[in-house]
């Protein structure tokens, strides 16, 4: 067979150190449109992103051929680079060791991506951190 036919989704999120309320709106807007920008050139395909002030949530459908692991480190990593060396924050930025990362059916992206696009809402009217959420 030349051709992989995949269909694998990844639910990722991740904080940033000790949960501190970093990510404003405007540094979001600038964050996120950065990462997009990572995941094209590294050939990940990243569907949907989006977050509140102390985390990111991130849909992603990758090639088999991606390690998760490699995937949240590279987009990490370098995230937490640009966003010291464009000093998005007065002071520096790190991100959380760690990540919660979930697989899903294509039965679920929908249900998900939504629920990735309505983050700001999803947080004001819950106080409780979702079970997926570190």
């Amino acid at each position: 067979m030349s051709h992989v036919y995949y269909k694998c989704w990844y639910h990722i999120i991740w904080t940033t150190h000790k949960r501190e309320p970093l990510l404003t709106k405007a540094v979001r807007i600038k964050l996120f449109s950065h990462i997009r920008k990572k995941a094209l050139e590294c050939g990940y395909y990243l569907d949907t992103i989006n977050g509140v002030e102390d985390h990111v949530h991130c849909l992603f459908s990758l090639h088999p051929k991606f390690a998760i692991s490699k995937v949240v480190k590279d987009i990490k990593g370098e995230s937490s680079h640009w966003m010291n060396e464009e000093k998005q924050i007065p002071d520096n930025f790190k991100w959380k060791v760690g990540y919660s990362v979930y697989s899903l059916s294509e039965k679920e992206v929908n249900k998900v991506r939504e629920y990735i696009f309505n983050q700001e809402e999803h947080h004001r009217s819950k106080s409780v951190i979702q079970d997926w959420e570190i």
